[in-house]
């Protein structure tokens, strides 16, 4: 394929298909209207006044004259919920394994390498895959640490609670009355009902990085509001996917300290490398060099889903979130996975990320960027492996296939 081809096809979807805007529904479509319109041509929309006769619009949102002790007290005392702690609110994402920012210790792979702090605060070290601390706690305590950590000076930590995995139907059951066990036209339509529905309570500093899910996602909010940008699955090689070594954070209750290890045996994932929010104007310049193909080509669809609306979020799309909290500092979603087909448009994104192009010649510096990133992350991960003799060979590059 020409070099020029998939970039025509980045602008050519949206002129045939997409749009430039997530359409918006005032209600529920038939289930014929959802497939047609929304489901085949893979495109996401919002629906309005989709969820406000749940229970739950009213007894769980401050805004809607909820109970604040409701959750807690339908739950039961003894109930423990799983609860994601990070020291910035980012799990799951691409961070560099050595950080000079406190309180951060972290395990790198040579303790002895001179390393280099830039203007930012970080050190020229190995980027990993990180994911969330992980503490189980009474659903209580829970809430009082995501409305607490919500502000940088009163916490040493971000709580999220998002363990996914089905958690609204294990974790969280007895909330099951107050929302939908599925959404009725969407089963309808999709043929089947949902692989596993989950539960997310986060405060405005919880964000989740640019990735895909194999499903179709209902994503209802209940209290608070979120904020997507989307891209379709057309856009793969925008978001600069390379295999990042694993990695998790370690919490320290009693030091108030977090430490960053890598996973041992080590392994790889797939993970988009782009930060559509920089956070300071020499990050963004440097991200705009090194991933010049998503900053330059056409903007992210973005949209706002606030209380008592459903965004249809279809399979294989990239997307990023972060939110607004109610009064009471804390954002509330429920989300219904429902398994995608393996069908004709499966076969073509897949075979679309298989091409490895580049758009153009990059520039020296993204070259020497790139070179180098590879060089260190050879010889680093060469170290990691010396230690753990169990683990693969690493797999770098953007060739990463969906599955």
């Amino acid at each position: 394929m020409e070099e020029g081809g998939v970039a025509g096809l980045w602008k050519e979807v949206r002129e045939l298909s997409l749009g430039n805007d997530v359409e918006r529904l005032e209600s529920p479509p038939s289930p014929l209207q959802f497939l047609r319109q929304f489901v085949s041509p893979n495109r996401p929309c919002i629906i309005s006044n989709a969820t406000l006769h749940w229970p739950a619009l009213s007894s769980w949102a401050a805004d809607g004259g909820g109970d604040e002790e409701y959750l807690s007290r339908a739950l039961g005392r003894d109930c423990k919920v799983s609860v994601h702690l990070t020291p910035d609110g980012r799990a799951d994402a691409i961070v560099p394994l050595t950080s000079s920012s406190p309180p951060l210790s972290v395990s790198t792979p040579d303790e002895d390498e001179d390393e280099e702090e830039d203007e930012d605060g970080y050190t020229s070290s190995l980027l990993c895959f990180a994911s969330a601390h992980v503490e189980r706690m009474p659903f209580s305590l829970a809430l009082q640490h995501i409305a607490n950590s919500g502000s940088p000076s009163s916490s040493s930590f971000v709580a999220y609670a998002q363990e996914q995995n089905d958690c609204f139907r294990s974790e969280y059951s007895a909330l099951a009355s107050d929302v939908e066990s599925h959404i009725p036209w969407a089963s309808e339509a999709l043929g089947c009902l949902p692989e596993a529905v989950n539960l997310w309570i986060g405060n405005h500093r919880s964000e989740t990085s640019f990735h895909k899910d194999h499903y179709e996602n209902l994503y209802a909010v209940i209290s608070g509001e979120k904020h997507f940008l989307l891209l379709p699955p057309t856009d793969v090689h925008r978001m600069y996917i390379l295999q990042y070594p694993a990695a998790r954070y370690s919490f320290n209750q009693e030091t108030g300290e977090f430490s960053l290890k890598l996973e041992k045996p080590l392994r790889y994932v797939p993970w988009s490398s782009v930060d559509p929010y920089p956070s300071s104007s020499s990050i963004e310049q440097r991200q705009r060099s090194m991933f010049p193909r998503y900053f330059s080509g056409p903007k992210p669809f973005e949209c706002t889903v606030k209380a008592g609306e459903i965004l249809y979020l279809p399979s294989m799309w990239f997307h990023h979130v972060r939110q607004s909290p109610d009064s009471r500092g804390r954002t509330i979603a429920i989300n219904y996975w429902y398994d995608m087909q393996f069908d004709i448009k499966y076969a073509y994104f897949n075979f679309l990320q298989s091409i490895d192009y580049h758009l153009a010649k990059p520039s020296a510096k993204v070259s020497e960027y790139h070179e180098e990133s590879l060089d260190d992350d050879r010889t680093a991960i060469s170290d990691v492996i010396h230690d753990c003799p169990h683990a693969t060979k690493p797999k770098l590059g953007n060739n990463v296939q969906y599955g």
